[in-house]
């Protein structure tokens, strides 16, 4: 029997890709009242015989269909720590009370609400502590766990998920999710400056990898966040709907990718640029750097430029696929100032599939939902 899901605040829904991916999942409705998204989601994914909402105010319970979980990521920027910080007193920020409405008419088993770790410390943690005391008093467990994405994909989004439940065996089953990316990344040599640096090849790679931005790990690409002082980064920065507005006035705000044009060299002495010594004093792309020797320093050259990441990268670095991202772009004919805005208002599509996976073994365990 399939679990059934209402989808809130849908989006492009990294919730029901992430259904997908594990199957055994049925979504009975959904809502958002942006009528883009809207259209992508009908895009992706069968909605046909689904109940849709567009306001998740005029929701009158009696009409929604019955379901075993809700989730939902309720509007971040009252509660982002780079907007106003307006939190309750922003008419966006008491959506989520339209979420606990639904869990007291409906009382599924499970939801999973989704936000952004400042939702934790605004307001010295007085909405925090309304949130968690609100679905407390409707009667449910309620755990969270701040998740890093770049455990998953090369991308540093943080992000708090909220997971619920009625019944109390499942404590400590869904959350916490320890996952770790590996042995760190690890420079053998002392605060070089990029291209200079030697790694443990033993460590997670610094350049994009093909499952986070389908580049290879030979192509000489590397991230690197769009300031004015820019500095190379191991991870994509948080992917947002401003990806496409250039250069970020908040440092450590949009990745670019840094691309090598003509390729990497090897070179010797580089303060000696015309000296000959022992050959050429530059190898070609690719070639093994020279022999360390203790009077002789060494570098790599590197010859290219800056440029923003595409709306597919950015796809790829929430976890969707190639082929839903060309619907999109092909298809629906979206834009990419549109597409930039989708990714960037979605959540990590493979940390969901670690929760519900979760959510879904923890159900055939204890056998909860009814269906």
């Amino acid at each position: 029997m399939a679990i059934r899901v209402l989808d809130m605040f849908c989006g492009i829904s990294a919730f029901r890709s992430a259904a997908e991916i594990i199957g055994g999942f049925e979504f009975v409705g959904y809502c958002d009242n942006d009528p883009i998204p809207i259209a992508a989601y009908r895009t992706l994914y069968d909605t046909k015989g689904e109940k849709y909402f567009n306001d998740a105010k005029t929701i009158k319970t009696d009409e929604i269909p019955d379901f075993d979980i809700l989730v939902g990521g309720f509007p971040c920027q009252p509660f982002s720590a780079s907007g106003r910080k307006l939190a309750f007193e922003d008419e966006r920020g008491t959506l989520f009370f339209e979420l606990t409405r639904i869990l007291a008419a409906k009382r599924p088993p499970f939801f999973i609400f989704e936000n952004v770790p400042n939702i934790r410390t605004i307001e010295d943690g007085k909405v925090f502590t309304t949130i968690l005391s609100e679905i407390s008093r409707l009667g449910y467990v309620c755990e969270w766990q701040n998740i890093d994405g770049s455990s998953y994909l090369p991308q540093s989004r943080k992000r708090i998920f909220f997971v619920g439940y009625l019944d109390q065996r499942c404590a400590g089953e869904i959350l916490p999710i320890e996952r770790k990316i590996g042995k760190a990344l690890q420079e053998l040599t002392y605060k070089k400056p990029q291209g200079s640096r030697v790694y443990d090849s033993n460590g997670t790679a610094v350049t994009l990898t093909a499952s986070g931005g389908g580049f290879g790990s030979n192509t000489g690409m590397y991230f690197v966040d769009m300031n004015e002082d820019s500095k190379f980064t191991d991870t994509a920065r948080c992917i947002t709907t401003r990806q496409d507005s250039g250069i970020s006035k908040h440092k450590g705000e949009h990745s670019a990718v840094f691309v090598e044009e003509d390729g990497v060299y090897p070179v010797i002495n580089p303060d000696k640029e015309k000296v000959w010594q022992n050959g050429t004093r530059i190898r070609p792309n690719g070639a093994p750097a020279f022999c360390i020797t203790v009077t002789d320093r060494h570098g790599i050259i590197h010859n290219g430029r800056i440029r923003k990441l595409m709306p597919q990268e950015c796809f790829r670095l929430q976890g969707f696929t190639d082929e839903q991202f060309f619907k999109l772009k092909d298809e629906l004919g979206l834009l990419d100032s549109k597409l930039y805005k989708i990714a960037g208002n979605s959540i990590m599509v493979p940390v969901l599939v670690d929760i519900l996976g979760r959510i879904k073994a923890v159900n055939e365990k204890y056998k909860i939902t009814k269906g």
